[in-house]
């Protein structure tokens, strides 16, 4: 059984200033625990329930994270998911390195986004499409949010991103890489010849877009037409749609 000492601090690491004090994040639920028992996150606490360790000790002695075996009903009380019939752990955090485009790689920039379900999955979106860096402005969601963790399905393990000014960012571009901007009054998505050679991909605010002052390092502007009458689409479905059309002329 665990102790209160123990519940206590495992819930103190759903608000982030907690875990920025100490340097650890949630990671909930039997895919996400079994991705980031594999990854090169370090894990601290293994708290499963017996059938999940038992499927899963070699996995575990991977890392020797200190292990506690619990029951269902105190992973569901302790964590953030509705349910947790399988695992938690407590992982380290890892340090803000800057990232940039290798020759003819593609990266996402994200402006501004805020709900931490729309990056989780955004970052989801960037492991399918084979995109393994994402820059993300001070004001987007934090990524150790037990949300996006969750959202992420396990691509946290193999997404890096890095939180910085964007418009200093941007400024260090070379010219001669592209930089693709999602707006309204852009080039058609689906008739866009993409150059094959990478560059970055922006992403705006899920309810303002881009912010004017970044707009101008914007190299060309795409939309994705509507051909019906709904108001507008989620960020990580744009984001995707853009992708796959990129991802098809690279």
């Amino acid at each position: 059984m665990l102790s209160k000492a123990r519940s206590q601090f495992v819930r103190s690491l759903h608000q982030k200033k907690f875990r920025q004090e100490h340097g650890l994040f949630l990671v909930e639920g039997a895919k996400s625990v079994q991705e980031v028992l594999a990854s090169d996150f370090r894990v601290e606490q293994l708290l499963a329930t017996e059938a999940f360790y038992k499927e899963n000790a070699q996995l575990a002695d991977r890392q020797r994270p200190q292990v506690e075996i619990v029951l269902p009903d105190e992973l569901t009380r302790i964590g953030t998911l509705e349910t947790n019939n399988a695992a938690l752990a407590l992982a380290r955090t890892t340090e803000n390195h800057p990232l940039l485009a290798d020759p003819g790689e593609m990266v996402l920039i994200l402006d501004d986004i805020r709900d931490p379900g729309n990056l989780g999955t955004i970052l989801r979106i960037a492991d399918w499409y084979g995109i393994s860096k994402v820059i993300c402005s001070e004001t987007t969601a934090e990524v150790y949010n037990p949300k996006v963790i969750s959202a992420s399905k396990g691509s946290f393990t193999r997404v890096r991103w890095f939180y910085t000014d964007l418009l200093t960012y941007a400024q260090d571009i070379p010219v001669t890489i592209p930089i693709y901007g999602a707006f309204l009054g852009g080039a058609d998505v689906h008739t866009l010849a993409f150059g094959g050679g990478g560059g970055y991909l922006i992403m705006g605010n899920e309810a303002n877009g881009i912010r004017p002052d970044l707009e101008p390092f914007v190299r060309q502007k795409v939309t994705i037409p509507r051909y019906g009458a709904a108001e507008s689409l989620n960020v990580g479905i744009a984001t995707a749609v853009i992708l796959d059309n990129w991802r098809r002329g690279y």
